[in-house]
């Protein structure tokens, strides 16, 4: 019972008994009215305390993650400024200089620059959709060799003109006729010395291991969607020629996945003549596979490697 309650009974009482309250009696009431009050004042300053709380909680919370929001605009501003700097330092030149800087490179490495021929003697086992695929592969390895520092002198060697992949390649590459590229109806193994030759191929047993300027390196040009294997091994064989692969056993390590899948055969621009550029231009077989095999072959850099979970 309230101490209100208890004061209304006391000043009211019942019908039967009415009481006529005296000095002390008025005294009293005003004590415990006084400490009603008190009573009501305590709770609500309490809640009024609690809600302060939770408002300079809120308060504090929010200016943290303004002044994160703040640190993160700095950084961010930084580092566009950081880049723009960079970029400043690099020279600008326009698409017509860019052009004849790439044009006097490649004609460079046609006179300097080691050779590599792609081998399109194979074009009899692919399908029409397969030689179409390889007339993109050649305008991706054209593109990826105007690209790079240090070119190679590219060769297109037993392209038949009167053949399929000869059409594709115009008909697919615009301005295919003005490639600085050497193509040919001859066949590689006329073209030079048999002791100058590496033929590239995942088959071979010996790696590479480095390009050698005064080499001749080969690339079976084919596409083979139902995997003929060793074709390309047993063309260079039958040619008596040396073979070489990329060193991937050498500098890298199988990655354990859910398929158990690995692969070492690449296609030609995609990853193998990309490998080679970069290699050329860092003298780093680690740096060049792992830029150049890609995560689904199921292989990386022994660096990278983390020990199995037993």
């Amino acid at each position: 019972m309230s101490v209100t309650t208890q004061l209304s009974e006391k000043i009211c009482g019942s019908e039967e008994q009415q009481v006529i309250p005296n000095e002390d009696s008025v005294s009293d009431m005003m004590e415990l009215l006084s400490v009603d009050v008190e009573l009501s004042s305590s709770a609500a300053n309490r809640e009024e305390t609690l809600c302060s709380k939770n408002v300079m909680r809120k308060q504090r919370n929010w200016e943290r993650r303004l002044e994160a929001k703040r640190h993160k605009r700095k950084e961010e501003k930084q580092r566009r400024k950081q880049n723009q700097q960079e970029k400043d330092v690099v020279p600008q030149f326009s698409k017509r200089v860019i052009k004849a800087i790439t044009k006097e490179r490649l004609e460079e490495a046609r006179k300097t620059g080691p050779r590599l021929c792609v081998d399109l003697s194979m074009t009899d086992c692919m399908s029409h959709k397969e030689i179409s695929r390889l007339a993109g592969q050649i305008r991706r390895l054209y593109g990826s060799n105007k690209k790079a520092q240090q070119p190679f002198h590219l060769f297109l060697t037993d392209m038949k003109k009167d053949g399929l992949l000869y059409r594709e390649c115009i008909r697919m590459n615009a301005g295919f006729l003005n490639y600085l590229i050497d193509v040919t109806e001859e066949s590689w193994i006329e073209l030079f010395p048999s002791e100058d030759i590496i033929y590239l191929t995942p088959d071979a047993s010996e790696a590479l291991e480095q390009v050698d300027e005064d080499k001749v390196y080969i690339l079976g040009g084919l596409v083979d969607e139902s995997i003929q294997k060793k074709i390309s091994y047993t063309r260079a064989k039958e040619l008596g020629v040396q073979m070489a692969r990329l060193p991937i056993d050498e500098y890298m390590v199988k990655k354990p996945n859910s398929k158990n899948f690995h692969s070492k055969i690449l296609a030609i621009k995609p990853r193998l003549f990309e490998i080679l550029l970069t290699y050329r231009d860092t003298e780093s077989w680690t740096t060049a596979l792992s830029a150049g095999i890609p995560a689904g072959k199921g292989y990386v850099a022994s660096s990278e490697a983390l020990p199995e979970v037993p």
